[in-house]
């Protein structure tokens, strides 16, 4: 199908701000050891800072994705955009609504003969005290679906849920959305009546986890490193303090630089483990 126009320059205002870093880990480019601003690409030597490029033995730079996928696959415009828009459909703000349809949201329906699994698993897994997961079941934003997952609800406004983060409670690791979620439109996070500080997390157990550890700041999962979810910019406005607390690995880490790219106040907190539950669990085992 061709693309309009105005669909093609809103997928290219969305996939623009995608961190360079994730680029180049995706075509598989190398990052130097002793000088982390390097990339060793096909393309040649590339210095990065921040959104923008140089590389130097073509002397050939330019600024954001779409630049740098034109650089190292010699694309024109729409194919560079499409090969972003292929590989990282969640990044950036949203397209302006379309014709399409939307998937109507699916919540799994709730079966309490599960919860005790449920409980268990969070629990004895993921080190998560009853004093933190019974508050949420009981409000509702926490409940167990007939195959035994934790269902963590993303609410939108009036506390309407928009979709679900799903996580399996058995030996095999599984985490899913709920068909129909919509990130952009709400989130899941744990109740901190008069928190002046918000802690941005990649999932929901992540922000519980975080909530055990900072029980003065408003946790919230942003379903997935997203730098940019729609609701954020309304976070910030309200005079909150945000930190980003994505996990402590390469994704993490250049979501983080570009969620700080495009909102300068929003500060880095840094798990010191792989992620806040890595933490968490660490002080709760040992």
């Amino acid at each position: 199908m061709t693309l309009s126009y105005h669909r093609l320059r809103d997928r290219a205002d969305r996939v623009r701000g995608v961190p360079l870093g994730a680029v180049l880990q995706l075509i598989g480019a190398e990052q130097d050891r002793h000088d982390t601003t390097k990339w060793h690409t096909p393309q040649g030597v590339l210095s990065v800072t921040g959104m923008k490029f140089m590389n130097w033995q073509q002397g050939v730079g330019g600024g954001g994705a779409i630049d740098l996928v034109i650089h190292l696959h010699g694309l024109g415009f729409k194919d560079a955009v499409e090969w972003l828009w292929h590989h990282f459909p969640s990044c950036g703000p949203p397209e302006r609504p379309g014709p399409q349809l939307r998937h109507r949201l699916r919540l799994p329906p709730a079966d309490a003969d599960k919860l005790v699994q449920a409980r268990r698993y969070l629990a004895q897994d993921r080190g998560l005290a009853p004093s933190l997961i019974d508050p949420l079941i009981e409000s509702g934003r926490l409940y167990a679906d007939a195959r035994g997952n934790a269902v963590f609800l993303l609410l939108g406004k009036e506390n309407r849920p928009v979709g679900a983060e799903l996580r399996g409670t058995t030996h095999r690791p599984w985490r899913g959305m709920a068909p129909g979620s919509r990130k952009n439109l709400g989130y899941f996070s744990v109740p901190a009546p008069q928190a002046a500080a918000i802690v941005l997390c990649e999932s929901a157990i992540d922000a519980v986890s975080c909530f055990a550890l900072y029980p003065h700041r408003l946790c919230i999962s942003t379903s997935g490193a997203r730098p940019n979810p729609l609701w954020l910019t309304a976070l910030i406005d309200s005079g909150y303090e945000v930190h980003c607390g994505f996990d402590a690995d390469p994704t993490g880490e250049d979501m983080a630089r570009a969620m700080i790219d495009l909102h300068p106040t929003v500060k880095r907190l840094r798990p010191s483990l792989h992620d806040w539950n890595d933490v968490l669990t660490a002080r709760f085992y040992y």
